[in-house]
């Protein structure tokens, strides 16, 4: 009789993650088919508006591994409750912004709930019975996709008939919902652990990051070689480079650089990278396209915001049907192979992005292709492999670093290619091609890297 109560309360437990992952998922995209939008209302040109997405994307970066490790101190319910009070913070401060530094700021703050994810499967295995943690493993990693398709279509709708601050009440509600799902039926996680929490490894980390973003962003309306940019560009390196000899110094570092040493993890992260850097340039290019007046930027299709979130629609719902098959096919041929056919449909789709975006047929064939078929693949198989490629005590060390190099590609994708798509100066076809042409590119210099992964051994 006790069975009945105890798989009621463990799918409360699971639902109420899972709102709590679909919650980030949504808001993720949310914001990206409104830049134009926001653009038009704020001002700030392309490569202001991009920083809604670097912002986002590097406080994720920074503070997910902090929160990670406050969670093993203090509960990873309640920092789950904590992050996503943040989150509705951050959506709170957006709903009532009046300029684009202030948005800026509530995307940042939003960043923080990229622990979300890693918060949730933690709590998960610490508090499910071992036969429902594969159910709430996936229904949560399922919501990156549908909370996706879900976004892009929903902020075209309230874009189009209300304004994007109603994006960001949308951003209050959801993580509102789910705090009162995880205060009610998630149990406390047993797991307690002291640690200490790397600090100044977080400040040496955000110093060298943002000073390069920064760089990329102004080199155009500065000059390339003019003496900000260079000492942006020097100064940030010379902080990352001080970030790493940290680390290394370090017994509790914030993110364990010497899993670079292993060849398992360090091309499978190179490639990450890369896969980070297309995914969200490809995110931001989209748009930013098909929005665009073809009879003044003679490219785009003058298409409304839920137009624009209706392209990469298919795109997200194919990743639905594919994610499936993606793990069905590494677990029998193992995931190196599905890596390799990731990353080189993503450039496929890239290269036709590149250099056929004139019908839209093109866009949504190539987005299909690098978003919806070659991205599942890639983003399968790198995680399979992080965690097949390292002994099971560092599989969150290892998870993590995954995550924050995937997403600092994503950070840097986003400053490039709009520097690109304005490198004459104003918004033109020619500049879509050059940014999808580099995307392309990386992603070739990713497949020399893919083949480079060790075999894992079977356990």
């Amino acid at each position: 009789m006790a069975a009945a109560p105890l798989a009621r309360r463990s799918g409360a437990t699971i639902a109420s993650l899972t709102l709590a992952s679909l919650a980030y998922a949504v808001m993720q995209m949310m914001v990206v088919p409104a830049l134009p939008a926001i653009e038009r209302d704020l001002g700030g040109g392309p490569g202001g508006v991009a920083w809604l997405i670097s912002a986002f994307l590097l406080s994720t970066a920074i503070a997910t591994p902090v929160l990670g490790r406050l969670g093993d101190m203090f509960g990873k319910e309640r920092v789950l409750v904590a992050v996503l009070a943040l989150f509705a913070a951050g959506g709170l401060l957006g709903a009532l912004a009046t300029s684009l530094p202030m948005l800026i700021a509530a995307r940042a703050i939003q960043g923080f709930g990229g622990a979300i994810f890693p918060l949730a499967f933690a709590i998960a295995r610490d508090v499910l019975p071992p036969r429902r943690l594969p159910l709430a493993i996936g229904l949560m990693s399922g919501t990156f996709g549908v909370g996706g398709g879900i976004g892009v279509v929903a902020s075209g709708v309230i874009v189009d008939h209300a304004s994007w601050h109603g994006i960001f009440w949308l951003g209050i509600a959801m993580p509102l919902v789910a705090i009162a799902g995880v205060r009610l039926f998630v149990p406390p996680s047993p797991a307690r652990e002291r640690v200490r929490i790397d600090w100044v490894g977080a400040l040496l980390l955000a110093g060298g990051l943002v000073p390069l973003l920064l760089a990329v962003s102004r080199g155009q309306a500065w000059g390339w070689a003019s003496p900000p940019v260079v000492g942006l560009f020097a100064g940030g390196a010379l902080t990352l480079a001080a970030w790493v000899r940290w680390e290394l110094g370090r017994r509790e570092p914030l993110i364990d650089v010497r899993l670079l040493s292993n060849r398992a993890v360090w091309t499978v992260n190179a490639a990450a990278l890369c896969i980070g850097f297309t995914l969200y340039a490809t995110s931001y290019l989209v748009p930013q396209l098909v929005q665009r007046d073809p009879a003044t930027a003679g490219v785009g299709f003058d298409a409304s915001t839920t137009e624009a979130g209706l392209f990469l629609l298919p795109a997200m719902l194919a990743g639905l049907v594919f994610g499936p098959l993606a793990g069905l096919l590494s677990s029998r041929v193992g995931a190196k192979r599905p890596l390799l056919l990731g990353v080189a449909v993503m450039a496929a789709g890239q290269a036709l992005l590149a250099f056929a975006h004139d019908e839209a047929w093109q866009v949504h064939a190539g987005t299909l292709l690098a978003y919806g078929i070659g991205l599942t693949f890639a983003m399968t198989a790198t995680s399979s492999l992080i965690v097949g490629g390292v002994p099971r005590g560092q599989t969150g060390e290892a998870t993590g670093m995954n995550t924050m190099v995937r997403t600092v590609g994503g950070a840097v994708g986003s400053q490039v290619v709009t520097a690109l798509v304005i490198s004459s100066g104003a918004v033109s076809s020619h500049g879509f091609t050059l940014a999808f042409a580099v995307c392309g590119a990386l992603l070739l210099l990713a497949v020399p890297l893919c083949a480079a992964v060790p075999v894992a051994r079977r356990r």
